[in-house]
């Protein structure tokens, strides 16, 4: 049966195909990843958009329709979207914010990193067992970031890390969000804080 939840975005970043959108129950808390029934669970613009077409700003309130809770391995939040058009509520503002950040004592299991510059952004499947969560919304108060490029199958193309520490643990992330992407496309290579 079908069911809706009000939430507060705060993701909506690139993935394979589409896109991935997240956010918290404005009333429990918890995180919501709604998600498609293809292989790769990615959301089309379509899927997601709202309002005239709006797509999900961070802090955002949108209503969200959803069939059922589909948790796929340690990504517990996420839910299978129903066909219905999202509806906005709203923006959350600046000082609601801090009721909603997460404190775990670590992100991640912190033993794997990516090449090209990842430092503890990802970990084995039997690590990932471990856990039951997969987003986090913490609060840094510096955050370098890293404006690389890349090539593969001789194209080159720009690459975005964000730079961190968390509990004195240093942490660098792929920026797949494309509001913070745009903002450094015209950057030249190197770290910019």
């Amino acid at each position: 049966m079908a069911y809706t939840k009000r939430i507060v975005c705060f993701a909506n970043s690139y993935k394979t195909g589409g896109s991935c959108i997240a956010g918290k129950d404005v009333d429990t808390g918890e995180w919501i990843r709604p998600v498609s029934d293809r292989p790769t669970e990615e959301l089309s613009f379509f899927e997601y958009c709202y309002d005239g077409y709006k797509s999900p700003q961070l802090r955002d309130l949108i209503d969200v329709s959803l069939q059922k809770a589909v948790p796929h391995n340690h990504q517990t939040e996420n839910h299978l979207i129903n066909k219905e058009r999202w509806v906005g509520q709203g923006t959350l503002s600046w000082d609601d914010l801090e009721q909603f950040r997460d404190q775990p004592d670590s992100l991640w299991a912190n033993t794997d990193s990516t090449k090209g510059g990842g430092i503890y952004d990802c970990m084995s499947p039997q690590i990932a067992a471990k856990y039951d969560y997969s987003l986090a919304l913490i609060r840094r108060k510096k955050l370098t970031v890293e404006v690389g490029s890349s090539t593969w199958d001789g194209r080159t193309k720009k690459t975005y890390r964000g730079r961190f520490k968390y509990k004195d643990i240093t942490y660098s992330f792929k920026i797949t969000d494309p509001v913070a992407r745009a903002a450094y496309k015209n950057k030249d290579e190197g770290s910019t804080t």
